[in-house]
């Protein structure tokens, strides 16, 4: 889509709801437009994830914006959006649907930045499943917000070319800026009541849901192709790919192809032991070669230290 000349001669207020590094940088780019913000909604950090990205609530503050954290959206908490007079809602990956009575409340709108070209990856986490699906490509969409998931029309979205070496981390630092440019172009004419739309055809599109650690379970038997898009969809900064081996958790951190065809032995055997520190795995076709590895309750290490402890001899990654 072509960008439209931006026309910031309104400045109505926004109420922002924003979590992670995309939230951050959007709420940026809202804050160098100088859009009035009556106020940030945002999630306290959980003690399981690994924390990478920028304060959502650190940039409000320093910009005197008041800070609501983990604020349910019931009637309360809507009667209390509603007292803030927005004109203009965002999201900006925050982790709870808003019930369509908070959207309503928004004469100029309300607006999500999904990390995925829709209609295609609705739902959650769509970063990390376009690589586990091998996708090669995938985008940033500016859309209305609506009562079903990433369903209303779509104002803006770009699309972003996924490299085969792109970890779930790479991909997410590809879309942040485009996401955060579409904000800074379209954010005006939004203000304005002047922003495009299209509606989506849904059913062209497709969903995925909410991910868990244990849904990061390897299968050997799996071709080679498949295991490995798997470790870099789930590695650092996310809860990892893992198999098992000798009874005891084994997590996958990085890897690469070994070969794409072939059955080179029963999946899970160990073919080779690398002089580079690699070792390489039978997969269900090809193999794969594993780079770094972590098994429970030791440190992360090169994947020949670590498969060169005593039950490697008798046990095969299952």
């Amino acid at each position: 889509m072509s960008r439209p000349a931006a026309d910031s001669s309104r400045n109505p207020a926004c109420v922002v709801f924003a979590y992670h590094e995309l939230g951050y940088v959007c709420l940026q780019a809202l804050i160098e437009l100088g859009a009035p913000i009556a106020a940030l909604f945002t999630h306290a950090d959980a003690a399981d994830e690994e924390i990478w990205w920028h304060s959502c609530a650190q940039l409000a503050r320093q910009h005197r914006v008041p800070v609501y954290v983990d604020v349910a959206m019931d009637q309360g908490g809507v009667a209390r959006l509603a007292e803030m007079a927005p004109a203009v809602i965002y999201s900006f990956n925050y982790r709870r649907l808003l019930p369509a009575a908070a959207l309503a409340l928004a004469p100029l709108g309300a607006f999500n930045l999904h990390l995925s070209k829709l209609p295609a990856y609705r739902g959650r986490v769509p970063v990390n499943w376009v690589l586990i699906n091998g996708e090669q490509e995938t985008g940033v969409t500016l859309h209305h917000m609506v009562a079903r998931a990433d369903a209303g029309d779509i104002v803006a979205q770009e699309a972003v070319v996924i490299d085969d070496s792109d970890t779930a981390l790479d991909l997410y630092r590809k879309l942040i800026p485009r996401g955060a440019g579409l904000v800074r172009t379209y954010h005006p004419l939004i203000a304005a009541g002047r922003a495009p739309r299209y509606q989506q055809d849904l059913q062209a599109g497709s969903y995925f849901g909410r991910r868990t650690p244990e849904d990061g379970k390897i299968d050997w038997r799996w071709p080679a192709r498949r295991i490995y898009n798997m470790v870099r969809a789930l590695t650092h900064p996310y809860p990892g790919a893992f198999c098992m081996w000798g009874g005891r958790r084994l997590w996958l951190w990085r890897a690469a192809i070994g070969s794409e065809h072939g059955s080179l032995g029963p999946p899970g055997a160990i073919l080779a032991r690398n002089g580079d520190g690699t070792m390489e795995i039978a997969a269900g076709a090809g193999s794969v070669k594993l780079i770094r590895l972590q098994m429970a309750g030791q440190d992360e290490q090169e994947a020949a230290a670590v498969l060169a402890q005593p039950i490697a001899a008798t046990a095969q990654l299952q």
